[in-house]
């Protein structure tokens, strides 16, 4: 990449400040959350909340976004992974607390 183009892909401090921010409330969010007895869903709403810092700083903090796209599928094929690993994990738990 020459250095015109990393210029115009950069964001502004004022971008990765909001970003910032919205990482520490949804930190803080993370944290009212676990002391809420949501029942079944508390498990689900504290991965919702990570998934989404986590989308914000892969798009913002790793800027993923302007990527090639050889990388980009590498990411989806991990993430794919992940997810089938972590839906195996839940199913082995739901099972194990029914027994």
């Amino acid at each position: 990449m020459h250095k015109d183009e990393t210029h115009q892909h950069m964001h502004g401090y004022g971008i990765y400040l909001l970003v910032w921010m919205g990482l520490l409330t949804l930190t803080g969010v993370t944290v009212a959350v676990a002391g809420i007895n949501f029942g079944a869903l508390t498990i689900a709403t504290a991965l919702i909340i990570a998934s989404i810092k986590s989308y914000l700083v892969l798009t913002i903090f790793m800027h993923l976004r302007i990527e090639q796209r050889v990388f980009r599928i590498f990411l989806v094929v991990a993430l794919f992974f992940f997810i089938i690993s972590i839906v195996l994990l839940f199913a082995d738990y739901s099972f194990l607390i029914k027994s």
